[in-house]
């Protein structure tokens, strides 16, 4: 039985949405790897449609972190002004 290796991983353009969205969340400390990864699908859901709320979309996400939703939704707000996507308020 043969089997072909998996083709590669092919990364986003460091441009796009998806990847400034996991970007801002790549550092958050969440119980298990896949909190983050559904917290920073969200945050590319409300960055890409701009419904609800920041505060909506981490509390969508459900993610266990070691921060409080508050303490989350500043630093995520915080990084993405500093990246221009945010005004700042």
């Amino acid at each position: 039985m043969a089997t072909k290796p998996p083709p590669p991983v092919e990364e986003f353009s460091a441009e796009t949405l998806e990847k400034l969205a996991y970007l801002v969340v790549a550092d958050i400390e969440t119980r298990e790897p896949n909190d983050r990864n559904r917290l920073g699908y969200n945050v590319w859901a409300w960055l890409k449609d701009r419904k609800g709320t920041l505060e909506d979309a981490i509390r969508a996400a459900g993610s266990r972190t070691l921060k409080s939703q508050e303490e989350v939704a500043d630093l995520i707000r915080r990084r993405l002004e500093e990246k221009g996507v945010l005004k700042q308020a």
